[in-house]
């Protein structure tokens, strides 16, 4: 990220932090009502990155707006017990990520008990063809999807906190602190992590430089 885009990202977390403690503040009040008009502005703030995680993690739309609904009302539920020293955006993550995880395992558990029928990889298909092309010709276009898709399926057969460093630094571009408050770890126990799923993923994808550059704080970090 360049130190302006940063800076400006800091910004509108700031700002979402200070709305979610006046929605906190409006519920402390018993103004529910207020609340929930308040708390709607966070959720459009939110929705649209809030489903692209939860699709990395899930790759079922269905499921993906079930887990993203489900975390949204489990922030509002929660927000009482909000800490305005963490911003909203990771405290939110958080939660939503946990739920993520809680369905995988739910997942898991059902597929030992039933013959799955995966219909879903037309659905993942369609999901990636929705969305925006940035201005890349279709050609293009279809490679990157076809380049991106073959890159989730590697991340899926990462190790849980492995894939969830990836998926918040690399595709996210959390710098390390972020992604150690949002998954309650260590800064050096996420890079340990983030070192361990590259070494995987450039053996499985025969390439060196499938990863975008690091974030700028996190190089700076790096330095510090």
């Amino acid at each position: 990220r360049s130190v302006k885009s940063h800076s400006q990202g800091t910004a509108t977390a700031a700002a979402d932090t200070q709305l979610a403690g006046e929605v906190k503040a409006q519920l402390a009040a018993g103004n529910r009502a207020k609340a929930c008009e308040r708390f709607e502005i966070l959720v459009s703030s939110h929705q649209r990155r809030a489903s692209r995680i939860a699709y990395y993690y899930l790759r079922n739309p269905a499921e993906v707006d079930e887990a993203v609904q489900d975390a949204f009302l489990k922030a509002f539920t929660h927000l009482p017990s909000f800490r305005e020293q963490l911003f909203f955006e990771l405290w939110f993550t958080r939660i939503l990520t946990n739920g993520c995880f809680d369905r995988l395992k739910a997942r898991s558990r059902r597929r030992r008990w039933m013959v799955p029928v995966d219909d879903t990889e037309t659905e993942q298909q369609d999901w990636i063809a929705r969305q925006p092309a940035d201005g890349l010709s279709p050609e293009a276009a279809l490679l990157q999807a076809e380049r991106n898709a073959e890159l989730l399926a590697a991340v899926d057969l990462l190790p849980q906190r492995q894939r969830a460093v990836v998926l918040l630094s690399q595709f996210e571009g959390h710098p390390t602190r972020d992604v150690a408050a949002m998954l309650e770890l260590s800064e050096a126990t996420v890079r340990v992590h983030l070192f361990r799923a590259i070494r995987t993923l450039r053996r499985r994808l025969q390439g060196p430089s499938w990863l975008a550059a690091r974030p700028a704080s996190d190089a700076g970090e790096a330095k510090a």
